[in-house]
């Protein structure tokens, strides 16, 4: 995984909170899916406040990916109004592993 990271050019980290209905529908399960399919590295968890927060790393375009699926896609039975994105950075290496869902 670091070999390829390093070969699609600058690893991101990206903070993201997703706001709508995204508890109760199996957000997380399907965010770790996605995750795992494009190949980024992170966690999500729910929130006592009802949103879904969580971290992405990788290479820029998955992240970027990644970003676009949490702000237009979710799981299909969710409703995502809007989907705040922070502290986006380059990062020289992962801080994670794999993708997981925290409690």
């Amino acid at each position: 995984m670091a070999g390829l990271a390093k070969a699609s050019g600058a690893l991101k980290s990206v903070d993201y909170e997703v706001f709508g209905r995204v508890q109760g529908v199996c957000f997380r399960m399907y965010t770790e899916e996605e995750a795992r399919k494009l190949g980024v590295v992170g966690w999500v968890k729910n929130t006592s406040q009802g949103t879904v927060t969580g971290q992405v790393q990788g290479p820029e375009d998955k992240v970027n990916a990644m970003k676009s699926w949490l702000s237009k896609v979710g799981s299909p039975s969710s409703r995502i109004d809007r989907t705040n994105f922070s502290n986006e950075k380059e990062i020289p290496k992962l801080d994670f592993s794999g993708f997981s869902t925290r409690y």
